[in-house]
């Protein structure tokens, strides 16, 4: 006989725990079936454990800086597992912090591989279990293409199971995992060979901030090789990777070779075709501004849906959906539009609204830009300078603001309070009228003429 819940929750990642936790307070009884470890991608093997690292790799480039501020250090050698420890048992704590919030909820864990067998009915294993409502928050995992001697590469799934910093590595990929994985291990020491397939990294950001990225990239040392495909890997006796390219290029050396593709979808094996949840050819669930799917009474949320594919829009889109469920709200659901994101390479790139390209193929010829670029203050002393450029994308006679733009030192920091200012329909005019924290490099926003 099937245990039944109001709510049935599958993937307990950043998603999922959200959907069942605000639901839980709305006094509903609920389950999340999961068959790894609590957290998801983002805990385990994501955006925790990349920003320690990051926080490490800005600490040896200001390390490297610090010496045109008028200090003399004598820096040892980087201790890569020690770092890789103490990230380890955060990550740790955080997992058993999830497991005990669910506890206290009341909210069932159920450990397996979950299958939909009808539109109130999940399998894991020979149990059955139904519910009202079940959510799919499964998540997604990174692609590897299939191409001989794939296999001799790592993801960033193993990337951050290595104990070691390596020596000469190759990353395929142009997105963010690639930026942030080559800046961070650039800055390690790491000679570093980043392989764009297309023409551009970052292709979905404003064209300023892929430009400057770019720059910084090169200036610190990394090699970018654009419009290649790799073909056949191979592994020398040494245990070094060589990579043969569409082009007839030969690349070879690498301790390490990472694939940074993009993301394919969970869903194989959620019996999705038997009770007939749409797909699209990508595998990626097909969702309504409510998350509804097709089928009355499932739902998707986070990555699974191939709507930017980030932590906290999961998080937004879980509790959303739970108010409008439980919480007496019907007409609650996430707004996919002026979504901050930020690229943790070296230097940080915040992005937030229109591109520059969107707005004008939107907005045509009421679009109006402005923008800067200088060197920060804290690069004034540096002999290898650090660049910082920021953009407004303005649409109409009131110039309201459709987007903004930020690479440089403190752009992931500073972008959240412009997020707030665009979600709430800001103008140039209120920006201009705002006074300016001074000095620093927020205030170029607004004082930009």
């Amino acid at each position: 006989m099937a245990i039944h819940f109001d709510l049935l929750a599958i993937g307990a990642g950043s998603g999922g725990l959200s959907v069942v936790e605000r639901a839980a307070a709305h006094g509903a009884r609920c389950a999340i079936v999961e068959p790894d470890r609590l957290g998801g991608t983002c805990v385990n093997r994501g955006c925790v454990p990349k920003k320690i690292l990051w926080y490490g790799a800005s600490l040896a480039h200001s390390l490297r800086e610090a010496g045109d501020y008028g200090f003399s250090l004598t820096t040892g050698k980087f201790d890569w597992q020690r770092l890789k420890t103490v990230r380890d048992a955060y990550i740790g704590d955080i997992r058993g912090w999830y497991g005990d919030s669910l506890a206290d909820a009341g909210i069932e864990k159920i450990t397996g591989s979950a299958r939909i067998t009808s539109a109130h009915t999940v399998a894991v294993g020979k149990q059955s279990y139904s519910a009202e409502h079940i959510v799919i928050a499964s998540g997604s995992s990174p692609f590897v293409p299939e191409i001989p001697g794939s296999e001799l590469g790592i993801t960033s799934d193993g990337f951050f199971g290595i104990d070691r910093c390596p020596q000469r590595v190759a990353l395929v990929g142009g997105g963010y995992i690639a930026v942030e994985i080559a800046c961070m291990l650039r800055a390690y020491g790491a000679e570093v060979t980043l392989i764009l397939r297309g023409s551009q990294l970052l292709r979905n950001f404003d064209n300023m901030l892929r430009e400057v990225l770019l720059e910084e990239m090169l200036d610190n040392g990394i090699n970018i090789l654009s419009s290649l495909q790799v073909q056949r890997v191979r592994e020398t006796k040494a245990g070094e990777k060589s990579l043969s390219c569409n082009t007839g290029l030969e690349l070879g050396g690498f301790d390490l070779l990472l694939w940074a593709m993009g993301r394919t979808p969970n869903t194989a094996g959620l019996g999705l075709d038997s009770v007939g949840v749409e797909v699209r050819d990508d595998g990626h669930i097909l969702t309504d501004d409510y998350q509804n799917t097709n089928v009355p009474g499932i739902y998707a949320i986070g990555d699974v849906t191939g709507r930017f594919p980030l932590t906290p829009v999961a998080v937004a889109a879980g509790r959303r959906l739970a108010d409008r469920l439980f919480g007496g709200m019907p007409d609650r659901h996430l707004q996919y539009q002026n979504i901050p994101t930020v690229v943790f390479s070296h230097p940080p790139v915040g992005s937030v609204g229109m591109t520059e390209a969107e707005a004008r193929e939107r907005h045509g010829k009421a679009v109006k830009i402005y923008q800067s670029r200088f060197s920060p203050m804290y690069a004034v002393p540096l002999k290898h300078g650090r660049k910082s450029a920021m953009k407004l994308v303005t649409v109409g006679t009131d110039e309201r603001i459709a987007g903004c733009h930020v690479i440089g030192p403190g752009a992931d920091e500073m972008l959240q309070g412009f997020a707030v200012a665009l979600r709430m329909g800001a103008t140039k005019a209120d920006f201009d009228d705002t006074v300016a924290i001074h000095p620093t490099s927020a205030e170029e926003l607004v004082t930009m003429k």
